[in-house]
This record gives structure tokens, sequence and C-alpha cells, in this order.
């Protein structure tokens, strides 16, 4: 089963791309995702890394986290669920 991974403390310039090459000696990346602010269209120096299978993630996340990437050390974990954020009433 598919795993999927965050990744923080990412320098703004890494792309799609830059992360999914880091990933791949762990193991076959499914996706790579660096996270875009929308109003500034730069990087919000994170983003999520989905792994074919647990062996490999979990590879990813002791050997990844606190691993030098473009100069700066990662923070790799398993991803968390994605919540619901409430949304603000609008007065009528």
């Amino acid at each position: 089963m598919a795993k999927k991974l965050f990744v923080g403390n990412l320098p703004y310039t890494t792309t799609n791309e830059d992360l999914a090459e880091f990933f791949a000696k762990y193991g076959e990346v499914l996706s790579a995702a660096v996270i875009m602010d929308r109003a500034t269209g730069r990087s919000k120096g994170f983003g999520f890394v989905e792994m074919t299978n647990d062996p490999e993630a979990d590879a990813a996340i002791s050997q990844g986290d606190g691993g030098e990437f473009e100069g700066r050390k990662l923070t790799v974990s398993e991803a968390r669920p994605k919540t619901e954020s409430p949304r603000p009433e609008m007065s009528r």
C-alpha cells in the first residue's frame, strides 16, 4: 500500500522533479509535490511525496529525516490526514 510523506524545510527553489529525484533513491516515487503559495506563486518550503510501499516509505523517513538536501536539513515524516478547517461564517 502506498504511503504519503511530509517533507519540510525544503529550499524555496525546489521543484517537484527535484523532490521526486531525491526520494527515488529510497524506492519508487508515485508522486512528489512542492506546495506553492497561491498569492505569490512561491514555494511554501514543504511538500509531499507518495512512495509505493511501506518499507520504502519507512526507509525514506529514517534515512531522509535530518538528511541534507541542497544545503538544508530536511524534516521527513508520515503525512497526517488532511483535516477540514472550519470556514468563517459570512454575516448577511
